[in-house]
C-alpha cells in the first residue's frame, strides 16, 4: 500500500490506513495520550486539556508532520515529526509517538515509524531521525532498534515521571550516502 507517497506494508496487520491527522482526529489523539502508558512514556502530562491538543494540531507549522494509524475506522496510533527549522540543522528531524492501549502489541507503533522514516529520508531530505526514550521503555527501544535508530548515548535524569527523575536514551537513524 502507499500510503503519503511512501511504500509501507501494512497488510499484516489490521493496520487498514496510515495517513497525515486532521482536525477530525484531534479528541482521538488526545484520548490516547491521556492513557496512562502513553504519557508516562512521553513527555505528556496526565489530565490533557483538548483545547491544548486542539491548539497543537488544528493549525501544524509547515516543518511538523503528524501521521496516525486506523484500524477499523479508528486512531490507533499517533506519530509526530518536528523538522528543524536552523539552516544549519534542517536535514534532522526529531520524532514522537504513541499507541493507544488496545492496540498496542499489533504492530502500529511499527507502521508508524516505517512511515515517518521514509517520508523523512525519501521525501523530506531528512538524513538524520532523532528521539528519546526512556531506558525502561523496552519495547519501543526494539522497535527503534529494528527500524535502523541506534543509541547514540543515555540522559541521566532526562525527565521527572511518576515522582522520580528517569532516564532516556538518545537514538538516531541517520541514513547514510
Amino acid at each position: 500500500m502507499v500510503v503519503e507517497g511512501a511504500k509501507v506494508d501494512i497488510r499484516k496487520s489490521n493496520i487498514s490506513e496510515i495517513r497525515h491527522s486532521d482536525i477530525d482526529d484531534i479528541i482521538a489523539i488526545k484520548n490516547i495520550y491521556s492513557q496512562p502508558s502513553c504519557y508516562s512514556g512521553t513527555l505528556q502530562h496526565p489530565f490533557p486539556s483538548l483545547q491544548r491538543w486542539q491548539k497543537r494540531l488544528s493549525d501544524l507549522p509547515e516543518n511538523f508532520h503528524s501521521l496516525v494509524a486506523i484500524i477499523d475506522g479508528v486512531v490507533a496510533g499517533q506519530i509526530g515529526m518536528e523538522v528543524m527549522s536552523n539552516p544549519r540543522r534542517k536535514h534532522v528531524a526529531n520524532i514522537g509517538m504513541a499507541v493507544d492501549e488496545k492496540y498496542q502489541g499489533l504492530g502500529v507503533g511499527e507502521a508508524l515509524v516505517k512511515a515517518m522514516v521514509e517520508l523523512a529520508h525519501n521525501w523530506l531530505a531528512i538524513r538524520r531521525i532523532e528521539l528519546e526514550v526512556y531506558t525502561d521503555n523496552h519495547a519501543a527501544i526494539a522497535l527503534y532498534k529494528r527500524n535502523g535508530f541506534i543509541i547514540e548515548g543515555e540522559a541521566r535524569d532526562y525527565a521527572f515521571r511518576g515522582g522520580e527523575y528517569v532516564d532516556a536514551f538518545i537514538m538516531a537513524n541517520v541514513k547514510e550516502s
